[in-house]
């Protein structure tokens, strides 16, 4: 138990708080402490009933069983990695990178009628971390290796062919691709406006911490592409399963 115990006091907090909550709303459904519907997004019941809540359990409440784990397992894995790594010292932007992709997901959502969001929600983080470390090699089923940019996309046409459908990848991946556009395609490599920036009230709540990383998976900065360093770290991504997964 007190392995257990550590091993969760190790996860970084953000992403500890995601991962309990993930944890929590499906296993209230299971108690049936709580009807499982109530958990889903409505997008009638959002706005004629005020149900403001679903938004926010649909992203976190997902049915139990092997999916759900392989979800669990990519949310603890790259979410870790994205706020130890790209984001470490400053979690104030990786809140902001969240909450920026969790609202354009349930926008997506209520447009397309989508009504558990965890999977996009964990494609989006994945999809930026893979473009933050995108020279990393990954392995994938059979020790088939490629650089992780294409691992979103593996994913997506894997649980294609595996399960017919990729909406919810899709979305993540969009997503995922319309924050790192916006907050370091466009304005370092195009040289244009920089159309996000974390408030400062997120600051205020989440001060910056003294530290930092270098080299592998920082985000890029204004310099010439040949001179910006890439990752050139390995990085064993295990076997494949639907959803993507180690």
């Amino acid at each position: 138990m007190s392995d257990i115990q550590d091993w969760f006091r190790s996860i970084p907090i953000i992403t500890r708080s995601w991962f309990s909550a993930s944890v929590a709303l499906p296993l209230i459904g299971i108690l049936g402490l709580v009807d499982f519907r109530n958990f889903l997004l409505f997008p009638d019941l959002v706005f004629n009933r005020f149900q403001i809540w679903r938004p926010l359990t649909a992203t976190f409440f997902f049915p139990t069983g092997f999916q759900y784990l392989i979800n669990l397992y990519f949310l603890y894995h790259y979410s870790t990695r994205l706020e130890t790594g790209s984001f470490d010292g400053r979690p104030a932007d990786y809140v902001f990178m969240l909450l920026f992709n969790w609202i354009c997901i349930v926008i997506s959502a209520m447009l397309i009628n989508m009504r558990l969001l965890m999977i996009p929600m964990i494609m989006s983080v994945l999809y930026v971390w893979a473009q933050l470390n995108k020279d990393t090699i990954v392995t994938f089923w059979f020790g088939t290796q490629f650089k992780a940019h294409y691992l979103p996309w593996v994913i997506l046409m894997f649980n294609f062919v595996i399960g017919g459908s990729f909406l919810n990848e899709l979305t993540g991946n969009l997503v995922g691709h319309l924050y790192y556009f916006l907050m370091f395609k466009y304005p370092i490599d195009f040289g244009g406006q920089a159309f996000l920036s974390t408030p400062d009230i997120l600051y205020r709540y989440f001060p910056n911490r003294r530290g930092g990383v270098a080299g592998i998976g920082v985000p890029p900065t204004r310099r010439p592409a040949a001179q910006r360093p890439g990752g050139v770290g390995r990085h064993n991504w295990g076997q494949g399963y639907h959803l993507g997964a180690e």
